[in-house]
């Protein structure tokens, strides 16, 4: 306990020699702090009186990163119109439909491929099948995406994943955990999270009048205690209803986005949103043992490449679906390829229900390399867009008509 101080400032200073370097190359941190947290995890080689592990502090290290989460993913929620995205249902709940039911196939084709067990297949399609809700609001963030055409679709399809992810880790926990296996059961906890996630889109619609009156606060210090103790405790009590705790966050700052309060909230998240969502990642590095991750290299390579294709794929069909042109589709396959903390849960639920160890090399190997290719990917969107363009001859019916005329 003694040196817990000096194990988080230790961390804290690598984090910031990382950012520091991510932003001398214009490359996004995300990566960088991933790899970072992996080469001075619990199983990092002790050099002489150097010491990097940071077992004593990890935990806490961990609990600053589920904070970045939930700020990463408030903020998201302020920045988003909720009259849009009511009006935008029906394409997000097609756009979400395509890319779950597109990846989850795929998945359990090659869980059957690669010979697993039913229910170890089962798992590995739930893993290719949800996107990491941190990964994809850091990305649409660092790149100022938040007002594009297209992220309406994309925060829709989070949300839709996440519903999926309640049906699926509901379902999963009692055929692994023997817990409630009753249809009746599985139904009411869905339909629970789903009314809980459209409570929130009413709030936003008719509460503005009262939310404004209660935020109404003239000291800086009692607005933000109030504003944050709230996302907090809401985002706790959204897992206790089977909604992840970030969706809980995110759906809060939805609530706020309509009121006349929103731009003084974003202005005092950000240097949170920041600080805390660079922990996040480097604690999720923390988490991966490098040395294992050898054992499932070609098992996790196959999925990275198959994930990657089926992305791009649902990502062009939802997108245009919506009426979107196709740069703005094939940037919603880019951006929401990223996996992460969630992939990582579904594993830990099959390794918890005694299922293949390899799981765990695999989930982790499999999120580091789309962690690390899916902001890159998201990055270079405009590169990848006109490589594409080449080949499939995708043309903007405007510029068609000038080289008409």
């Amino acid at each position: 306990m003694d040196h817990i101080v000096f194990e988080v400032g230790t961390a804290l200073l690598l984090v910031a020699i990382a950012s520091i370097i991510a932003g001398k190359l214009r490359f996004s941190i995300i990566p960088f702090l991933i790899v970072l947290g992996m080469l001075v995890g619990p199983h990092a080689p002790k050099l002489g009186i150097l010491d990097f592990r940071f077992i004593e502090s990890q935990e806490i290290i961990h609990f600053l990163g589920q904070m970045g989460i939930l700020f990463l993913l408030f903020y998201l929620g302020l920045e988003f119109s909720v009259q849009k995205l009511i009006k935008s249902g029906r394409n997000i709940v097609v756009g979400g439909s395509i890319y779950v039911l597109l990846n989850f196939v795929l998945g359990l084709a090659y869980g059957f491929l690669v010979q697993m067990s039913f229910y170890e297949t089962l798992i590995i399609a739930g893993m290719l099948s949800v996107s990491s809700s941190a990964i994809v609001a850091k990305v649409l963030v660092d790149l100022r995406r938040t007002g594009n055409a297209e992220t309406e679709l994309i925060l829709g399809i989070i949300l839709f994943d996440d519903i999926f992810l309640a049906v699926f880790l509901s379902i999963m926990s009692g055929l692994l955990l023997g817990g409630s296996t009753t249809v009746g059961g599985t139904v009411l906890s869905v339909l629970i999270s789903i009314a809980y996630m459209l409570l929130f889109f009413v709030i936003a619609r008719k509460g503005p009048p009262i939310l404004n009156r209660l935020l109404n606060i003239t000291s800086s210090e009692i607005f933000i205690i109030v504003v944050f103790s709230a996302m907090f405790f809401i985002a706790g009590f959204s897992e206790t209803l089977h909604v992840a705790e970030a969706i809980g966050a995110l759906l809060f700052g939805l609530a706020l986005s309509e009121t006349e309060h929103s731009e003084r909230i974003e202005h005092l998240v950000i240097p949170f949103r920041d600080f805390f969502g660079a922990i996040f990642f480097f604690s999720f590095g923390l988490s991966i043992d490098p040395t294992t991750l050898g054992d499932a290299i070609w098992l996790a390579l196959g999925a990275v490449i198959m994930t990657i294709v089926s992305n791009i794929v649902a990502g062009m069909i939802a997108g245009r679906k919506a009426g979107l042109q196709h740069k703005s589709s094939l940037n919603i396959g880019l951006t929401i390829m990223a996996r992460g903390e969630f992939t990582i849960i579904v594993a830990n639920l099959g390794l918890a229900g005694g299922l293949a160890a390899v799981l765990k090399p695999f989930s982790a190997l499999y999120v580091l390399i789309l962690a690390i290719l899916g902001p890159l990917f998201a990055k270079e969107s405009k590169l990848m867009y006109h490589g594409m363009n080449k080949i499939f001859k995708w043309t903007d019916p405007v510029k068609k008509e000038k080289k008409n005329v």
